[in-house]
Formats: C-alpha cells, sequence, structure tokens
C-alpha cells in the first residue's frame, strides 16, 4: 500500500540525495526534488530515483509562455514524473497547454498549480500589481482557475487547505508543505500544522523534509508518520 507523504530530498546534490533515499523504501513516502537538487544533479537524478521504484514529485514550478511550458512538461513526463507542477499565474492558456501536453501519455503525471507563494503577504501582492484581494482571495480565485483548466489540484499552505477543500471539492489534490509532527522544529516555516490537523483539513500529500531528513530513524519516522496521516 502506498503512502501520502511526500519527503523533500533538500539536498545539495545527487550523492547526499542517493545516499539519504537509500534508508527509504518507496512503499512508505514519495520523493521531492525541487530546484536546488534538480540544477545540481540533472534529469538522471529523477531517472534513478524512479528506477528504484520511488514516485517523484518534479518541483520545478514551470511558468512561461503556453508552447514552452507544454515542452517542459512534456520532458518532465518522459523522466518519468509522477507528479510536477506550473504558477497558476502564468495564465489559462499556460496552463491547458500543459494539461493538454501530458494527455498523450499512457499514465500521465498529476499537474498542480502553484497559486501565491507563502512568501508573499499582502504588501508584496500590492506592490506586484495583485493587490485589490488578500492573499487568501488571491489564492482561491487561481486554485479555482487551475481546476477549471483541467489541472489535478494545487499547492497551498496548511492554513489555506480547509477553505480549498470546502471550496473546490473532494477531488481536487491539495499539496501542502509545512507539515511538523509536534515535537518538530518549525525550522523556516512560518506556517505549520500537525500531521492531523492537516488530514482534518483535507490535505491531500503533505510534503515533509528535515522531520524526516535529519532524523536519526528516517523509516522509524515514516512509519509514524504514515500512521498519524493515514494511507490512500
Amino acid at each position: 500500500m502506498s503512502s501520502r507523504i511526500i519527503v523533500a530530498l533538500d539536498f545539495p546534490d545527487s550523492e547526499a540525495a542517493l545516499v539519504f533515499a537509500g534508508q527509504l523504501k518507496p512503499q512508505d513516502c514519495r520523493l521531492k526534488v525541487g530546484f536546488e537538487l534538480f540544477v545540481a544533479a540533472g534529469p538522471e537524478l529523477v531517472r534513478t530515483l524512479v528506477g528504484r521504484g520511488f514516485e517523484v514529485f518534479l518541483d520545478l514550478k514551470f511558468h512561461d509562455i503556453p508552447h514552452t511550458v507544454a515542452a517542459a512538461c512534456r520532458a518532465a513526463a518522459r523522466l518519468g514524473a509522477w507528479m510536477m507542477n506550473v504558477h497558476a499565474l502564468g495564465g489559462a492558456d499556460m496552463m491547458r497547454a500543459a494539461r493538454a501536453a501530458l494527455a498523450a501519455f499512457e499514465q500521465p503525471p498529476l499537474l498542480l498549480a502553484v497559486t501565491i507563494l507563502t512568501s508573499m503577504d499582502q504588501q508584496q501582492l500590492d506592490a506586484a500589481g495583485l493587490g485589490g484581494h488578500t492573499p487568501q482571495e488571491r489564492v482561491l480565485q487561481l486554485a479555482r482557475l487551475a481546476q477549471a483548466c483541467g489541472l489535478d489540484g494545487v499547492v497551498c499552505s496548511a492554513q489555506e487547505a480547509g477553505m480549498l477543500r470546502a471550496e473546490l471539492g473532494p477531488g481536487f489534490l491539495l499539496v501542502t508543505p509545512g507539515i511538523r509532527p509536534v515535537a518538530s522544529a518549525a525550522g523556516d516555516q512560518a506556517r505549520i500544522m500537525t500531521p492531523e490537523a492537516a488530514r482534518a483539513a483535507g490535505v491531500s500529500y503533505p510534503v515533509i523534509g528535515r522531520p524526516v531528513t535529519q532524523a536519526v530513524e528516517p523509516l522509524a519516522v515514516l512509519h509514524e508518520l504514515n500512521r498519524l496521516f493515514g494511507r490512500p
């Protein structure tokens, strides 16, 4: 039985990421490869992880003209990515192009949208010309647009999950960073939530980094997280 937990491989290079992944089992988690690791290690790392049986969330947040994003999504799908994401602010045409690009694959990856980055507050939204609405209102607006464009879900903060679940229904995926067991340090995540609270809020897949990657016994932590969050 697969796991809902996505472990963020926030390592600076392929060697460190693969040494850590060697301690894990594919049935106990999925893995996230983000900007730093992908730039350092390249696509071969994704192929290696997929070859080891892991489902990989390629977290590169594509944002460009529709043709370019569609081509990038096809390339990511050919790597064997299980999930990928684009920026909803790229607009409806871009998101529809990404969706169409993946439709040609026999088992297309899940496609998510990033709405408003959790680092952006009201002042930053106003300065970027996105004022007139609160960050939460903008998140909901962009999530609705992503759903209308046929995307599978969004990346959101834990605090937005309950609102989005109520507004967008049970089938729309909510992938959420900042999930921390009660005893874990918050790190640089200011807006955090426990696994139990995340499950109650309707989170589909929690993304968890340091509580697992810095644990003395990562598998033991994963087993506890799977117990707390539940499996599909």
